[in-house]
């Protein structure tokens, strides 16, 4: 008898302990909520990161990501910049539905938007999807953009306890050059590579037939965009931008700032991408009134 209820307390101590590893994050809990918003009429949800720079105070809460609920399962786009922010995305999934997560997007390797993949990468099965240049983001490897084990040393520095020795920089399972179509049961997903822009392996993902689309950070609303990089294509970004016109979505979720729905959300961003590209090319003021005079 005594043996019986020595067993059942061990017992009842191994389910607590289980419980109790399902109900604590694996990671620095956040104190910021990370909210989600819902497409109106569509399965698309996603998050708004805070205006400025990764810090202490909005606990590194600065890039937008989201995801989509498809018939077949789950893809999501872009996993924020801390695994705390990621394991809460994930948490924000699971509070909407129960199905597979199938694929994770990400609109490219920058820091704010990728230190979430090693959640997906741990306790999902999904497959990690880039554009192929995204292979450059080493960790021991300098790149014209950032140096990613540099990267990580300062964010272990600026996010403890939410990025510290134990985040690490995750690869992409597959990746494409040009396009890629994914069909996900009722939705086709379209991943168009839209750099070297914002950075080398920036993409965009239109969810179709609902007219979503994820622009990652081709597209920022107030915010000033970070244009100190040898990787920053001024000619290529303004292409982009144009492509978003031709898309003509009718939700744009962008890499930084609020959504909206108007395909000319990024009219301000396109004018100061041309301001510094006219600059660059000797048209100063006159290449610029031009271009505002066409909006």
């Amino acid at each position: 008898m005594k043996r019986f209820a020595g067993a059942t307390l061990a017992f009842s101590a191994s389910l607590a302990t289980a419980v109790y590893a399902q109900t604590v994050p694996p990671y620095a809990p956040i104190t910021i909520p990370l909210s989600i918003d819902q497409v109106p009429g569509k399965p698309v949800w996603y998050s708004t990161g805070n205006p400025g720079v990764p810090g202490r105070d909005n606990e590194g809460n600065t890039s937008n990501a989201g995801f989509l609920v498809a018939s077949d399962g789950v893809v999501v786009f872009d996993t924020l910049g801390t695994p705390s922010l990621g394991w809460a995305l994930l948490q924000q999934v699971r509070n909407v539905t129960d199905k597979k997560i199938r694929y994770v997007i990400a609109s490219h390797y920058h820091a704010d938007h990728i230190y979430g993949l090693q959640v997906f990468r741990d306790h999902t099965d999904a497959v990690i999807v880039a554009q192929e240049r995204a292979g450059e983001y080493k960790d021991n490897e300098e790149t014209a953009d950032e140096k990613a084990s540099q990267r990580l040393d300062q964010r272990r520095g600026a996010l403890y306890p939410w990025v510290d020795r134990y985040t690490r920089v995750v690869p992409p399972d597959i990746t494409f050059r040009d396009r890629m179509t994914i069909t996900l049961g009722d939705r086709r997903l379209t991943l168009l590579y839209a750099g070297p822009a914002h950075s080398s392996s920036d993409l965009m993902m239109l969810v179709e037939p609902d007219g979503v689309l994820f622009a990652g950070d081709i597209v920022q609303n107030s915010r000033i965009p970070h244009m100190n990089s040898d990787d920053v294509s001024t000619t290529h970004w303004l292409a982009a931008l144009g492509e978003v016109e031709k898309l003509d979505p009718k939700f744009i979720i962008p890499g930084h700032g609020r959504a909206s729905t108007e395909a000319k959300t990024g009219d301000r961003l396109h004018a100061r991408l041309y301001s510094v590209s006219a600059q660059r090319h000797g048209e100063g003021g006159a290449g610029l009134d031009r271009f505002r005079r066409s909006l």
